[in-house]
């Protein structure tokens, strides 16, 4: 009785029999086995990482020293091409982005390569003819990419049908990243439908792609369930920790269901740029969704890329200002490098003092233009577009090419109706009565033929063509460059109209 009292049990009261507990414990233990469901890592520290944190300026030399050590990590995907790396190689770094390519297809053996494509716009910032399109798709499978991330400004589907087509046929895997965004025509039962869409599609996994950190951990695991009830295709979350939320907003997502998350080695992690690797693998260590990495392995990683990051920090080229969290990305919907273009415009314009109301104008904008989610390009649009409404102290006084574009349709469908005043006025400066409502693609000649010819004194590769057809005169320069590295005969400083050169 008094060991009833004290909360004790007698020796006659001892629970089940040993044989009985140890049958139980085994029971524990298979249903732990059952329930194991890993989740799937995707690295950024080659590609997204110093795209959001150093303007993408990380070489092909600072990268290939510790490819052999990360390939041995067991991530789901190294991303490390596309988006802004093209650009960036060509016009800042001197560098050929086929053989960066082809250089880190050589060293990654056993981790697929992924990278980020534009849809129609490919790797540029505007739409392309769709035998450019496919012939990019090729192209970049046969030079190392597995797994092509195809994403819309608008989240237009149609302008991802030639890509997502490609990359079937090039046996790629071939995964539709939907901006992620908010506003009243987002709602769960939008991104459920859209979700079914692509699977009809023929996608392989979809991506949800928030660039401003605006996913927050209650409606990451809203979002997922979501997703799942509308497709059977696995589920990749991307998100930047702009905003201070991106490591919760992942446990959410990955409790509810979410297969795949994407993070960055800590020196170019948080931010602008993706979580810690390391911290979210420790996240999840001895979880049912443990991915299984070496902590000491993915040190010795980090180890690599810390003294890049000291050294990046001493030059500028690193700025502590996006480093921290910036909880106006909440507020105004605006992601970190669309922050820091606003700043660098309004201070070419001697209007720093006007940030505050770009800020603010940025929504009302964004709300005429038919609440695209922000995006390259439609972040720098509507950006732009609220720089000058503000400066010029009278809204739509003035509309940029790419404004009018957007508003009459040659981006593609918005989720929401536009303002009709503001869009009138697109239509009118352009000659045009109504706005375009089919696939904007379709109005594009083929345009292969043409750049071929256009670059038969400067073609050493296949891919130059394509190098050409989206940055033409930044692919000119760079030719031009690798011609007088070949041949040590540099034919810019030359007197083109007598045809002379320096010796």
């Amino acid at each position: 009785m008094g060991n009833k009292k004290n909360g004790k049990k007698s020796s006659s009261e001892n629970t089940a029999p040993k044989k009985e507990q140890e049958k139980v414990q085994a029971t524990n233990t298979e249903s732990k086995t059952v329930a194991k469901k890993p989740v799937k890592i995707t690295e950024t520290v080659l590609r997204d990482a110093h795209q959001s944190l150093i303007a993408t300026r990380m070489t092909t030399e600072q990268m290939l020293p510790i490819i052999d050590k990360m390939d041995q990590v067991g991530y789901n995907s190294v991303e490390c091409w596309g988006g802004a790396t093209f650009d960036a190689c060509l016009r800042f770094l001197k560098e050929d982005p086929w053989v960066r390519l082809r250089k880190l297809k050589d060293g990654f053996k056993k981790t697929p390569l992924q990278m980020l494509f534009r849809g129609q716009n490919i790797l540029g910032y505007s739409p392309y003819p769709d035998d450019v399109v496919e012939y990019f798709v090729q192209k970049s499978a046969a030079n190392g990419i597995d797994i092509i991330r195809i994403f819309d400004c608008l989240n237009d589907l149609r302008n991802l049908e030639t890509a997502v087509k490609a990359a079937n046929k090039e046996k790629a895997h071939a995964q539709i990243a939907l901006s992620y965004t908010l506003g009243d025509a987002y709602t769960m039962d939008y991104w459920k439908d859209i979700a079914k869409r692509i699977e009809e599609m023929g996608a392989d996994s979809i991506c949800i792609k928030d660039m401003a950190g605006l996913l927050v951990p209650d409606q990451a695991t809203k979002l997922v369930k979501a997703l799942k009830a509308g497709t059977k295709l696995p589920i990749d979350i991307h998100t930047h920790y702009t905003s201070g939320m991106a490591a919760m907003t992942y446990m959410k997502a990955v409790e509810a269901g979410a297969d795949i998350i994407d993070t960055a080695m800590s020196p170019l992690a948080l931010g602008t740029s993706q979580p810690a690797t390391e911290v979210m693998a420790q996240a999840f260590a001895g979880t049912e969704f443990d991915p299984g990495f070496d902590q000491k392995l993915l040190a010795e990683i980090a180890d690599h890329f810390r003294p890049l990051r000291e050294e990046w920090l001493e030059s500028g080229l690193l700025s502590p200002k996006v480093m921290g969290v910036n909880v106006k990305t909440l507020q105004y919907q605006v992601p970190g490098g669309m922050l820091s273009n606003l700043v660098s415009q309004l201070k070419d314009m001697h209007a720093e003092d006007k940030f505050d109301e770009v800020l603010e104008e940025v929504p009302r904008v964004r709300k005429d233009f038919g609440e695209p989610p922000l995006v390259t390009p439609s972040s720098q649009i509507v950006g732009t577009q609220a720089v000058l409404n503000v400066v010029t102290g009278e809204r739509y006084k003035m509309l940029t090419k790419e404004s009018k574009d957007l508003l009459v349709g040659k981006y593609g469908q918005t989720v929401k109706p536009m303002n009709k005043d503001v869009q009138k006025k697109a239509l009118d400066s352009l000659g045009m009565k109504k706005p375009i409502t089919y696939r904007p693609a379709d109005d594009i000649e083929p345009g292969l033929e043409k750049f071929e010819k256009e670059i038969v004194e400067y073609k050493q590769q296949d891919e130059d063509v394509l190098s050409y057809a989206l940055f033409p005169q930044v692919a000119t320069d760079f030719f031009k460059y690798r011609q007088a590295q070949d041949t040590g005969f540099d034919a810019s400083k030359g007197d083109t109209v007598n045809k002379t050169y320096p010796v």
